[in-house]
């Protein structure tokens, strides 16, 4: 291969004669040796519009190029294809694909800025400032051909190049990769705006979020102390080069030569030939390396082996590694929802954790502006009327950068797209926007759902409505309340306590709609585990999962059952439920006030609940009792009016009173069964006269449970009864021929106690 900047002896084949190209338009990679591409047509000569170049065969589309042409549609002949070798070719085809959706105006230069690549082809200005329509972008899958010319297109630095292969590319030959070339902070660092960005990548959304986090962070690095980043996968693509290009000093990532693929092979971790090159891989940059670098370790935790605070035979292995040189330099990622043992993490001088989002981004001009403004475009602003950015920022606190771009988006090409509202005439709101993040929430979950439960549908309960009222302000107000009491006044949790059926469940999801959240509804016995640890950990994913989609309502079904009184008892049983309620008490402890997560216990049994969590500073308890008169009349009216039953107020009021010590859910058992029979059994409208009879089925039922109640505790009574007899009898003959067999001669005989002597 030649050298960078020239042509090579051999020209290309073809029936054109050589000329002379521009400094800025020669190959970047060397030349063309024997056999090559013919050389390229001159930038203002373009190839006519359905044929084939002369010295070309015509050109079998590509299966990703079809792929492109079904979902644009037919491409005109008039577009010029242009390929690219790029570090990052899939980005790059999904920017592609995505821009008539996102940026219809974008331009090949434009796209360039975002994802530098090199051209098999020379291109001028005029070339960049083409429109995305009218050229039609082929990405190589793998590196070109050795000779292959490839060229440079104006404006795009060698330096942005090498930093995005630095993130991307594997090391080859297994040996750990060259240090990066050191670049400065502000010549990778990306500024927000005082208005909304027309075009924003996942990169500088990432780099405009946690601009404070990465400076802090590169800080630390350069007085060479080691950083030890908590942060989700999807930002260590991100993070990893921009935190050690801030810092000043060279870079060597450790990177894997296989395929990502096989990161499957073990779960929770590498696979085993995997993980061993990439462990010697780190071996070698960490005893190599020059003092003044800084090792990349970009999954840590994947290396540890495992999902737990156990050191494992792999995490011996990695600590080993990372003590050998203890001086070294580091920069290491960690997933939440992976455990690092403590002595992995004591290898590094500072931990930083990027869990949230900020509430306000600084500016290029040191303001500070909402991030609602900094992170959304101003096409996706425009869309939505009504749209407050500083009013979005509690509906996506607990998202990260990259999460919350996808999650606009997929609102954006909802409402933008062919089928959107803007067909209809209609203009998308703001609620329009915070519902569609909703959805996303709850599809992109595996647990987590949308209720659609308003405070309205559940009759009756004044005083319980007004309770949650008074403190569902508070919760949607944090915003608003002096940063110093926000912490104390914002509540974390409510115990939902009183008898089966009277709609603990139901008003937890209408707390969960009025807030705006999605919910998660776990019963108490699935989150118990035989294993030691694991109903810690499932606790700790729950809560982990609930501030990713905040705002969030989890509701814990069954609560007492992991969250019973702790004992002093040393048996295995009581030791992990007095886990649980470590655990449980530690995520609660850790709540922030800017991410809204809602934690509701219901139980029959609040007497069973460990007295810490029943703290007004943890969990508000709040009675829902068997309904009164007037409640049972607007359930009654309530659940009439959803089965379609006409009913009137008075006969309401006499259901009401027929169904005196009823709750709530046997009160809807009468319409439900009413209106399955008009539909089903064929008895025609319900009248009064069913309605009583059903009524009084219930009624029957209750009572036939009441005495088979009574009965049971009657003969366990009565049970008791015969069995104390029976001991005080057998106590009466024991005692009876102990005292024989010691009673001195002439004794009276001892009296049996029923009257007789033995």
């Amino acid at each position: 291969m030649g050298s960078p900047g020239t042509r090579g002896a051999a020209a290309p084949r073809g029936p054109r004669t050589a000329r002379r190209t521009h400094a800025r338009h020669r190959p970047v990679l060397g030349a063309a040796r024997g056999p090559g591409p013919t050389a390229p047509r001159s930038a203002g000569d373009p190839a006519p519009a359905g044929r084939a170049p002369a010295g070309r065969r015509a050109r079998t589309p590509l299966p990703a190029e079809s792929a492109r042409n079904r979902l644009r549609g037919v491409v005109p002949m008039s577009k010029r294809r242009l390929v690219f070798a790029s570090t990052t070719p899939q980005a790059l085809r999904d920017r592609c694909l995505m821009a008539p959706v996102d940026d219809p105006d974008l331009t090949l230069g434009q796209l360039l800025e975002e994802f530098p690549a090199l051209s098999l082809t020379e291109l001028v200005d005029d070339h960049l400032r083409l429109p995305l329509s009218r050229v039609l972008v082929d990405v190589l899958d793998h590196p070109p051909a050795p000779g292959t010319p490839l060229y440079l297109p104006p404006g795009v630095r060698l330096g942005a190049l090498s930093g995005q292969a630095a993130d991307d590319e594997p090391a080859g030959d297994g040996e750990a990769s060259a240090p990066d070339p050191v670049q400065k902070p502000q010549d990778r660092t990306v500024a927000a705006a005082n208005a909304h960005p027309k075009r924003l990548s996942e990169r500088e959304a990432v780099l405009i979020a946690h601009d404070v986090e990465i400076s802090r962070a590169a800080a630390y690095l350069e007085s060479g102390l080691s950083v030890l980043i908590r942060c989700e996968k999807l930002l260590v693509e991100h993070l990893a080069a921009e935190i050690a290009g801030r810092s000043g000093r060279p870079q060597q990532t450790v990177r894997l030569a296989e395929s990502v693929a096989d990161a499957a092979a073990a779960p929770g971790g590498f696979g085993p030939g995997r993980r061993a090159e990439l462990l010697a891989l780190l071996h070698t940059a960490v005893t190599d390396a020059p003092p003044e670098d800084v090792v990349v370790v970009p999954h840590l935790d994947l290396l540890a082996g495992g999902s737990d605070a156990a050191l494992t035979a792999e995490a011996r292995e990695l600590t080993d590694v990372l003590y050998e040189r203890s001086e070294r330099v580091l920069l290491a990622f960690t997933d939440p929802s992976l455990v690092v043992p403590e002595v992995l993490a004591g290898r590094f001088g500072v931990r930083l954790a990027l869990d949230i989002l900020p509430r306000e981004v600084v500016t290029a001009d040191s303001e500070r502006v909402p991030l609602g403004q900094a992170l959304i475009t101003e096409a996706e602003a425009e869309l939505f009327s009504g749209f407050d950015p500083a009013g979005l920022y509690k509906y996506v606190a607990g998202m990260n950068a990259v999460r919350l771009r996808h999650a606009v988006r997929f609102a954006y090409h909802h409402h933008a797209g062919p089928d959107g509202d803007q067909e209809s005439g209609r203009r998308p709101t703001f609620a329009d926007l915070l519902q569609e993040l909703r959805i996303f929430k709850a599809r992109t979950s595996s647990a987590f759902e949308v209720p659609d439960v308003p405070l309205s549908a559940i009759g009756g309960y004044k005083l319980v409505k007004d309770e949650l009222q008074r403190a569902l302000d508070i919760v949607g107000g944090a915003a608003d309340l002096p940063e110093h009491l926000r912490h104390d006044l914002v509540p974390r949790g409510f115990i939902f306590h009183g008898p089966p059926g009277t709609g603990k469940t139901l008003f937890a999801k209408a707390v969960a709609s009025k807030l705006g959240a999605t919910i998660l509804v776990v019963s108490g016995p699935e989150i118990t585990d035989m294993y030691v640890g694991e109903s810690e950990r499932k606790v700790r994913d729950l809560f982990a999962e609930a501030r990713r989609n905040a705002p969030a309502v989890i509701v814990f079904d069954e609560f007492d059952s992991i969250a019973a009184q702790r004992t002093g008892r040393d048996d295995g049983g009581s030791r992990a439920g007095n886990a649980v309620v470590a655990q449980l008490l530690t995520e609660l402890d850790g709540f922030r006030p800017e991410v809204p997560v809602l934690i509701i216990g219901t139980t029959n049994r609040i007497d069973l609940i460990d007295d810490a969590l029943l703290r007004p500073s943890r969990f508000r308890p709040i009675k829902i009792d068997l309904p009164d008169h007037s409640a049972r009349t607007a359930i009654a009216e309530v659940h009439a009016k959803h089965f379609g039953v006409a009913v009137r107020p008075g006969l309401l009021k006499r259901i009401a009173t027929a169904t005196d010590g009823m709750n709530g859910d046997e009160i809807r058992s009468v319409f439900r069964d009413a209106r399955a029979e008009q539909l089903v059994g064929g008895r025609g409208v319900p009248g009064a006269r069913r309605l009583g009879e059903l009524v009084g089925e219930l009624r029957r039922a209750r009572q036939q449970r009441d005495l088979d109640r009574a009965q049971q505790q009657t003969g366990r009574s009565a049970a008791a009864n015969a069995a104390q007899r029976s001991q005080r009898a057998a106590m009466i003959v024991l005692a009876g021929r102990q005292s024989a067999r010691t009673a001195p001669a002439g004794a009276a005989p001892l009296d049996r106690g029923d009257g007789t002597t033995p």
